[in-house]
């Protein structure tokens, strides 16, 4: 059995093949903003992207390249000269110099032969190491090519100065037993050379194949966050990073407790939400309902969580619903400072599971004000919506104004934001922010009827320290829905039982 590499190099291409995913277009700046997050990650290589492609591109790679970063700033080319020019006056340290090299692709994609796409890749990498470029020669569609041809192709490349090389599974038809076998040859075939690992997920199985082909010989895998990439994504380097630390021991540049802040950062950029039953970063993925859990969680948290939150930068939560067992509800709410005695807590139980049942999904903002019922406490919130007001007009950016009182003092605020709810939020946030930094880490927003006049809900996880709260808002209009999730949500982080005047129950 081969080990794995001593050293393993991490090549991100979020902003480039994580970028191919339909729907998502990168403004120069976002992906600026992505790149530095990946970069205080630990990445050694980021591919920030495809510059022949457009002015933006083109805008964005150059942006990159002179932030100073610490990883290498690579830029996607093909086996063009006009590219690697592009390349070069984006400043990139490096290319990604891709070459179909499939039968299939040569046929109907590139309308070459065998010894066309030789010569191509030998003149593209020569040219660009004649001017100074870090190669990594790509086959695409290397896993449906013939083996020697691979190998050819790869010999031609190092011949001239090719200083990786990367044997793509662009269509993840992969298994890990043939990965391990192909990269186990290549790495016979050329023994003192960086090869990469560039694994697709089209069946699901992008990470073991990333995996297996580094205990096989490969030294660096591409990846991106959130597994993002056409069709079914790429291999996700989250994945990768928490399961060769914690399954293997081995250990990578990768600092683990950043991943879940640039997946959300990530999420919200290209607007792809992550899964909520999404492996390390999923909302789900230390996230505890069902009472025999959550019991054993409170015990000893290793009896449900194979992987600690703190690892990837998230706090567990302890949320309600029907499937909740009193331990559970008991230290969510002594979180927020409530101490039912013993029928109280039966009594909350009992409410939670009622609302379950019908199909309800029990918020903290709920889950409060059961326990207020119950325990006979005023509903008491630091925060109350006064007034709003949100301007849009033909441009992007809509202006909100907000009116709130808070703690009994009248706060406002205003601001802009990406749409009239981006808008109305950051008035929010801003109006609190004088007492409490709040973050909003999620929204989710769904219509519940039909027709233009539809029943909207939504859905917010908040942050504040290590505390979080999810509420809800429903409302014909999206804003005030928004509006009436945040605040509830914020209620809560900011309503702690244990600093009121109002006397809590004994506990029994």
């Amino acid at each position: 059995m081969n080990a794995f590499p001593e050293k393993i190099r991490i090549f991100d291409t979020t902003l480039r093949d994580g970028e191919q995913t339909p729907g998502v277009s990168l403004t120069p700046e976002n992906k600026l903003r992505i790149a530095k997050s990946l970069d205080k990650l630990g990445v050694d290589v980021i591919e920030a992207g495809f510059a022949a492609v457009s002015k933006g591109e083109m805008e964005a790679v150059k942006l990159i390249a002179n932030e100073g970063l610490k990883a290498e700033v690579c830029c996607f080319v093909r086996g063009v000269k006009k590219d690697i020019d592009i390349a070069l006056k984006c400043d990139a340290q490096s290319v990604h110099l891709v070459i179909p090299t499939s039968d299939i692709h040569l046929q109907y994609k590139l309308k070459k032969t065998r010894e066309d796409v030789l010569k191509l890749a030998e003149e593209s990498v020569q040219y660009a190491k004649d001017h100074g470029l870090i190669v990594e020669l790509s086959a695409e569609d290397a896993t449906r090519t013939e083996f020697n041809f691979i190998k050819e192709f790869f010999a031609k490349g190092i011949s001239v100065g090719a200083d990786r090389i990367c044997p793509c599974d662009t269509v993840g038809v992969l298994t890990p037993e043939k990965s391990y076998k192909f990269f186990s040859d290549l790495r016979k075939a050329f023994k003192d050379i960086i090869i990469s690992a560039h694994c697709h997920d089209d069946f699901g199985m992008g990470v073991a194949n990333s995996i297996a082909s580094l205990r096989a010989g490969a030294n660096q895998v591409h990846a991106t966050i959130n597994g993002l990439g056409e069709r079914a994504g790429n291999a996700a380097l989250e994945e990768i990073a928490v399961a060769l630390k914690l399954i293997y021991g081995v250990e990578l540049p990768i600092k683990t407790e950043l991943l879940y802040h640039t997946s959300t950062l990530v999420a919200r950029l290209t607007g792809v939400p992550v899964q909520p039953n999404k492996a390390i970063v999923g909302e789900n993925a230390f996230t505890h309902e069902a009472g025999i859990h959550t019991h054993a969680i409170l015990s000893h948290p290793s009896t449900y969580e194979p992987i600690s939150p703190e690892l990837v930068g998230v706090t567990r939560r302890i949320v309600a619903g029907k499937h909740s067992g009193s331990h559970g509800i008991k230290s969510s709410l002594e979180k927020m400072g409530l101490h039912p005695t013993g029928e109280q807590l039966k009594e909350v139980s009992m409410r939670v599971k009622n609302l379950g049942d019908k199909g309800k999904k029990v918020t903290d903002a709920d889950l409060m004000a059961v326990a207020e019922a119950v325990m006979g406490l005023p509903q008491a919130r630091p925060i109350k919506l006064e007034e709003l007001t949100v301007v849009t007009g033909d441009r992007v950016t809509s202006t909100a104004s907000v009116r709130l009182k808070l703690n009994n003092k009248v706060v406002s605020e205003a601001a802009t934001g990406v749409g009239p709810v981006d808008a109305a939020i950051n008035a929010v946030r801003k109006a609190v922010l004088v007492v409490e930094p709040i973050h909003l880490v999620q929204y989710h927003v769904k219509a519940i009827t039909g027709g233009t006049d539809a029943m909207v809900e939504v859905i917010v996880h908040l942050r504040k320290g290590d505390r979080t709260a999810t509420a809800m808002g429903v409302r014909e209009d999206i804003v005030m829905a928004s509006i009436e999730a945040v605040i509830s949500g914020m209620n809560v982080l900011m309503t702690d039982y244990n600093k009121r005047g109002d006397k809590p129950a004994e506990k029994s």
